[in-house]
């Protein structure tokens, strides 16, 4: 059991140094605020538009719609699958990664460790000034809040196996990249499916009933998709939960799947010069 927890605190203290480091980027995290924000308005702004023409058309209400664009700026850092280490990839590249194979540590819980805490300080940074300045906008671009204390607390449940889930997958294309001569394809290709899939580009609800039920299936769904919709009210009771367990079987899959990939590419990596 002592062996187990010396084990953990390792991992424990690669997040804490990251998340130490995410946090010195003052200057680019208020860049990041004022785009955040910009682009936020803009998006509410087109959808505006939208829902003046066709408002029975409209799959959300439009203050719920508001809400979920508003986390989306606010919380982007946490989910957003283009936003990966270059420096893992570098490492896999120039072969430096026989440094971090002579540490007495798993290579996948110290990359998982490494980026949960590059997210976290980074959306930490951002969310409280995007959100404030969100709560005191006009109608009806006004961010609302969770409709009771119950509704927050699934939200935040469902926020962190959302993370969970983005952070599985991005490991995974970490661990596929060994097998590759650039990782530079499968970034892109997988960025681009990912912001479709998991309700960036376009929230999912806006999206035709049959493909709708078929996306919420897929493991991109539980990312944003589920903690924004939770937090908006656009789902809740028995369709929240279901898709909480969703989120957590997600998450059971895609880290085992991660770990399979790891040992194989452990047992085939060959590091050559010197």
């Amino acid at each position: 059991m002592s062996k187990f927890f010396a084990r953990r605190k390792r991992y424990v203290s690669f997040f804490k140094l990251r998340f130490a480091m995410g946090l010195q980027y003052r200057t680019a995290a208020l860049a990041g605020i004022m785009t955040q924000f910009v682009w936020g308005f803009m998006e509410i702004s087109v959808f505006r538009a939208f829902h003046q023409s066709n408002s029975a058309a409209f799959p959300m209400g439009f203050e719920q719609l508001a809400s979920y664009i508003w986390m989306q700026q606010a919380f982007l850092a946490l989910f957003m699958t283009w936003f990966m280490e270059n420096e893992i990839f570098d490492s896999i590249m120039d072969g430096n990664i026989c440094y971090e194979l002579c540490r007495p540590i798993d290579i996948y819980d110290m990359w998982f460790a490494r980026s949960v805490a590059n997210r976290t300080s980074r959306a930490l940074l951002r969310c409280i000034p995007v959100l404030s300045a969100a709560f005191f906008l006009p109608q009806p671009y006004r961010m609302i809040l969770p409709p009771d204390p119950l509704t927050f607390i699934c939200f935040i449940a469902a926020m962190l196996l959302g993370m969970t889930v983005t952070v599985s997958l991005c490991m995974i294309i970490y661990m596929l990249s060994f097998f590759t001569v650039s990782p530079q394809g499968l970034r892109i290709i997988f960025a681009m499916t990912a912001e479709l899939l998991q309700g960036i580009v376009i929230p999912i609800p806006f999206f035709p009933p049959r493909i709708q039920k078929i996306m919420e299936l897929l493991p991109f769904a539980s990312m944003e998709n589920v903690p924004l919709r939770i937090y908006s009210g656009n789902i809740s009771g028995m369709e929240a939960a279901k898709a909480m367990l969703l989120q957590a079987f997600w998450v059971i899959i895609l880290t085992a799947a991660g770990k399979l990939i790891c040992r194989s590419a452990m047992n085939k990596i060959t590091v050559q010069g010197g």
